[in-house]
């Protein structure tokens, strides 16, 4: 059997947020011979600008983004909502990726997008804002594995959302999902 490979960008670098412990709950709940990998090094990134966007030399942290990106499948972007919208650090990663247009490393891949959110909203206006954003940079929003989480604080507490059988069996149809669009 071949090995899927999914890549997770997570929209928060806060220590123990939400966002990634939803991704990680992805890499828990993956169905056999599908791998997800939740990225590290978003905070490493430079934001987006195209005088520094040369590969003679790399900027390391762009490189490693845009090579992770093109060994995946697919890709899962977990976003918190910050004043109503994607946070800086998620949409700076799109914007790299997507780069050179039309060429970059998203370039129709299938992806899917979790928001969440303390709020009973669930993120949903950073959900819509993040899939708006990744389709015009080139991927391919997977409309059946997207997935909203609201009331996180009440429904989390302290526990890791692995532990919630809801969200974890919500989550596991969301990978289910982009595997197979992969």
């Amino acid at each position: 059997m071949t090995q899927s490979r999914v890549l997770a960008l997570v929209g928060s670098l806060r220590d123990g947020a939400v966002s990634r412990q939803l991704a990680e709950t992805a890499a828990h709940v993956a169905p056999e011979g599908v791998a997800v990998d939740v990225f590290d090094g978003l905070a490493d990134l430079p934001f987006y600008n195209p005088d520094i966007d040369d590969p003679n030399p790399p900027i390391p942290a762009v490189a490693a983004l845009r090579a992770a990106t093109a060994q995946a499948d697919a890709l899962i972007l977990v976003t918190p909502e910050y004043n109503g919208t994607i946070p800086a650090v998620l949409k700076n990663a799109i914007d790299w990726i997507s780069r050179p247009y039309g060429i970059g490393a998203i370039k129709d891949k299938p992806i899917a997008v979790i928001g969440q959110s303390p709020s009973a909203n669930g993120g949903k206006w950073a959900q819509e804002d993040t899939r708006k954003a990744v389709g015009i940079a080139g991927g391919r929003v997977v409309d059946n594995a997207t997935l909203i989480v609201g009331g996180t604080g009440q429904k989390f507490g302290d526990e890791h959302p692995r532990n919630n059988v809801e969200v974890s069996d919500l989550i596991a149809g969301v990978v289910t999902e982009l595997v197979a669009a992969a």
